[in-house]
């Protein structure tokens, strides 16, 4: 019986760039976590699951803040991550994730009625880190992200997070948050510093805004990959410098329609990414949000671009070759790869 290509990438082992780690929460994560702290949430799974179906970004804004919210102690990030990374290897064949991480929001400086200490925090990542590698043999990385809301004050402490309590996990400095009246400028101090202590600059960019935006990002910024970079396909001029610098973009379809940032799947950029060759990782951004998954987001760009079984493996191995991940995880998961596309 000849196989679906849905059914070849359920089994197909993967890496993911692009997910974020409160947005990766999933009702039967947030189930315990209102168990914990309850009366902030349903604490029904199937109320849960129902407050989880998408309807619009605000709404996607409204669940979100609901699971920063549940995500108040040590024990919670760590009970977060390793149930995250349990789902992403059980569930979507993830053999190595960089997990962006927004460690402002659970530590609150700004707030002294919230939030715990970063050590804490670093601590709870770690343990868990340490456990999904041994229990599932998932390889986690993290990404520090700016919340480009909270302006200078998120990001002056972003970074003193990353240079002065790095965690063994941490690659890579990031920024997330909305675009709109965010411009990325006023970052590049913080950028330069963290490339000058060897992590990897990875901002989102071109999600909401104009080309400009991503431009900003690789002159101001030293962005190594690209954040969705969706309206990188309004300039042709950007579209060749990406194709000829190897800057990857992180593509997530599902959340660009979820964010009207792309009115229709069919309208999707992606196919223009392609066909200029620039260099495409496929992400899941916040899936159980989304209501997707990484392997739902493979189906929608195997569709989109017109790929087969070897089209789809090739993308899982640019995921792995653009990827932070040491030199023998890289020459490991493309092996297995290579395995399950052989067949």
């Amino acid at each position: 019986m000849t196989r679906s290509i849905g059914d070849f990438i359920r089994g197909l082992p993967k890496a993911e760039l692009h997910v974020h780690h409160v947005g990766s929460a999933s009702p039967r994560i947030v189930q315990e976590l209102a168990a914990r702290h309850p009366g902030t949430v349903p604490a029904d799974l199937d109320d849960l699951r129902r407050f989880y179906e998408f309807r619009d970004f605000a709404h996607f804004i409204e669940v979100y803040l609901a699971v920063v919210a549940l995500v108040r102690t040590p024990e919670d990030i760590r009970y977060l991550t390793y149930e995250i990374a349990r789902e992403m290897a059980t569930e979507q064949q993830l053999r190595y994730a960089e997990l962006t991480c927004t460690p402002f929001t659970s530590v609150r400086p700004d707030d002294d009625t919230r939030g715990m200490p970063i050590e804490a925090y670093s601590e709870a990542l770690e343990d868990a880190r340490v456990a999904a590698e041994r229990d599932f043999g998932l390889v986690l990385r993290w990404i520090y992200d700016i919340p480009g809301e909270f302006g200078q004050l998120g990001a002056d402490h972003t970074l003193e997070y990353a240079l002065r309590h790095p965690t063994e996990g941490l690659v890579g400095f990031g920024l997330g948050g909305p675009e709109i009246g965010v411009p990325r400028p006023q970052f590049q101090p913080h950028f330069d510093a963290a490339r000058a202590a060897g992590l990897h600059c990875v901002p989102h960019a071109g999600e909401t805004t104009g080309p400009q935006t991503i431009w900003d990002a690789l002159r101001l910024l030293g962005a190594e990959r690209i954040g969705h970079g969706t309206s990188a396909a309004q300039d042709p001029e950007l579209l060749a410098h990406l194709a000829a610098t190897g800057v990857p973009l992180e593509v997530c379809p599902s959340s660009n329609i979820a964010t009207r940032a792309v009115a229709t799947l069919a309208e999707h950029p992606i196919r223009a990414f392609r066909d200029a060759g620039v260099t495409i990782s496929i992400g899941s951004d916040d899936p159980p949000m989304f209501g997707t998954t990484l392997n739902r987001e493979y189906e929608v760009a195997a569709d989109l671009l017109g790929l087969d079984e070897a089209g789809v493996a090739e993308l899982a191995r640019t995921s792995v070759r653009v990827s932070f991940a040491p030199e023998d995880v890289r020459s490991r998961v493309l092996g297995e790869i290579d395995a399950y596309a052989a067949g």
